[in-house]
């Protein structure tokens, strides 16, 4: 492990929380949000829970916009982000955009001196997580990863367990997503206007198909699918745990089964081989058993199981009769993420996702969709990872 990250994974490893009452009741934190489709909105709902301001608030797409107005009706609106970007009295940015569309959106906020709160994955593409981790470490500015299980009590729990030796030797991790969501992409007219050409940004020239813009996660121009999604989540929390590092190689299947005009799949498995344990990260979006994510730890000693709602511990040997030997029930909610970004903010401390932890983070699900593309091994080192 690099003395860089072990840096950076130490600074990550507890949520970095500064007391409110340490600050005065005028530093109001005030934001714009970049990106106003429903995450954008979910986020700046949330951001001023919190208590800071939302001041401007940008889109490409028209009706996007007027909803994001709703909830905060005395924010400029632009078309344009560079446009936000150069309005006076922003301290810092919400980018919720698609992909592709991370890394130029967040150097123009790096290049506008803003701090930043951008979505995960951090990129569209291991070249680029490297060109962002460049981009950002030459600057002074704040920017946190949108990966919430960084600063989740109930995770940090959960890592204490498995860094405590409760597992034993963890040999397999079993990450998983199911929701049955999958249905055939709309195509019909889009209501209100779109500005396409923006929209597009770095991506290829085609003509607009509404699909690519109701859907863009499941287009290869624009995102990495479902495999870089959830995955960057997943994986994350595998590699954090087991203090691995991105694996060595990674092979992978998957098809389009209920999603038609999709190219990334909403059925897949990955596996990835990290050298002294193997994971597995698979998605059924046709399939609701037992809904929404897990992550089954399995030591020599006990098995760990982590989801939504908290994390379950069984010890070895396993019975189907025998009680958990720990068992922790706690929502994970966004709230304390965005706090820490706004604590960071003020301080200039680093936050609990820092591009290096989310570059890491994504580096497994982009090897597996390079595997699940090309229908063969991949292996980091040949990827350039």
């Amino acid at each position: 492990m690099t003395t860089n990250r072990r840096r950076f994974l130490a600074a990550a490893a507890a949520p970095l929380f500064v007391p409110r009452s340490a600050f005065g009741s005028n530093d109001r934190i005030q934001y714009g949000v970049i990106a106003t489709g429903a995450r954008g909105r979910y986020l700046n709902r949330k951001f001023q829970n919190l208590g800071a301001k939302c001041v401007a608030l940008c889109d490409v797409y028209e009706p996007h916009l007027e909803l994001a107005g709703g909830d905060s009706p005395e924010a400029r609106t632009f078309l344009d982000y560079h446009e936000l970007l150069a309005m006076p009295g922003i301290d810092a940015v919400v980018l919720a955009g698609p992909d592709h569309q991370h890394w130029p959106m967040l150097k123009a906020a790096l290049d506008a001196g803003k701090d930043a709160y951008s979505e995960k994955p951090l990129s569209w593409s291991l070249a680029q997580s490297r060109e962002m981790i460049a981009g950002v470490r030459a600057t002074d500015r704040i920017v946190q990863i949108g990966m919430q299980r960084r600063s989740a009590p109930a995770v940090h729990q959960a890592l204490r367990v498995v860094r405590d030796g409760m597992l034993g030797r963890v040999t397999q991790v079993k990450a998983k997503w199911n929701w049955n969501v999958s249905r055939p992409l709309d195509n019909s007219p889009l209501p209100g206007k779109l500005d396409w050409e923006r929209f597009l940004g770095p991506a290829p020239r085609r003509p607009l198909e509404p699909m690519r813009f109701r859907k863009w996660r499941v287009f290869r121009d624009y995102a990495g699918g479902n495999m870089t999604d959830q995955g960057a989540h997943l994986m994350d929390v595998v590699q954090w745990f087991l203090e691995s590092g991105p694996p060595q190689s990674a092979v992978a299947q998957g098809f389009v089964a209920k999603m038609t005009g999709a190219e990334h799949p909403d059925v897949f498995t990955a596996v990835f081989d990290y050298g002294d344990f193997l994971a597995t990260w698979s998605l059924n979006y046709c399939n609701d058993f037992h809904d929404s994510w897990s992550i089954t730890f399995m030591g020599d000693e006990a098995t760990m199981v982590l989801d939504k709602d908290g994390f379950t511990v069984w010890a070895e040997p396993w019975k189907s009769n025998r009680e958990p030997v720990m068992y922790v029930r706690a929502k994970l909610p966004v709230e304390p993420h965005i706090e820490n970004f706004l604590e960071c903010v003020r301080t200039r401390r680093e936050p609990n996702c820092p591009v290096e932890v989310a570059a890491e983070a994504v580096s497994a699900p982009h090897l597996a969709n390079l595997a699940l593309f090309e229908g063969r091994k991949v292996t980091m080192k040949a990827a350039g990872g």
